[in-house]
């Protein structure tokens, strides 16, 4: 009886170190995984119909290190109603629009004074006009960051959640000028290791 009590224990001691251990090595290769995506750091290239596109390796955060690091997107997900832990992935984009145009006038009077200057400015845009004797010129730039929360919706029976009705996804604007227009969120089918084409 002593011996199967010491081998039950022995057993449970050796699974639990091998789990921890295994818990180790898959922490510690997220953790290589999150330093070798920011090291890469973000691609930006022109596709071949000359749009301007942007690449980045995905990063992998355990839930409080989101909350540490994050604290910003955490407090607008609660704002959204949405639970941290139904997050599926979260994803924020930074652009910057400038328009640049020149105007001549024609039949116009020419002004006295050779330059007229004018600009204005936000966070989050800049307008400047310059007006030389029968030429305007303009120049606008918007800066915007979108963010995109991808969560889980689950089900409801009275006050118990289980399982996943739907997967949704929140895109929000940083620019109180900009309306999002469409978005469009599709998940594909995670393939099986060995699954090819």
């Amino acid at each position: 009886m002593r011996r199967l009590l010491s081998l039950l224990v022995v057993t449970s001691v050796v699974i639990s170190l091998v789990a921890t251990a295994l818990n180790l090595w898959q922490d510690n290769r997220r953790l290589r995984n999150n330093q070798h995506s920011l090291q890469q750091g973000i691609t930006l290239y022109r596709t071949k119909a000359n749009n301007y596109a942007a690449s980045v390796e995905a990063l992998s955060l355990e839930l409080d290190e989101f909350r540490h690091l994050h604290a910003s997107d955490t407090k607008t997900i609660r704002e959204l109603k949405i639970r941290l832990r139904n997050v599926e992935s979260v994803a924020q984009s930074v652009t910057s629009t400038t328009l640049r145009d020149t105007l001549i006038l024609r039949d116009t009077i020419i002004l006295e004074q050779p330059l007229l200057h004018a600009s204005a400015s936000d966070p989050h845009n800049t307008i400047s006009a310059t007006l030389r004797s029968d030429t305007l010129t303009l120049s606008v730039r918007s800066i915007d960051t979108l963010h995109q929360v991808i969560h889980r919706v689950p089900r409801r029976f009275w006050f118990f959640r289980y399982g996943t009705k739907a997967i949704r996804q929140e895109v929000w604007s940083s620019n109180p000028n900009t309306q999002l227009i469409y978005t469009e969120y599709i998940e594909l089918p995670r393939r099986k290791r060995g699954q090819f084409r």
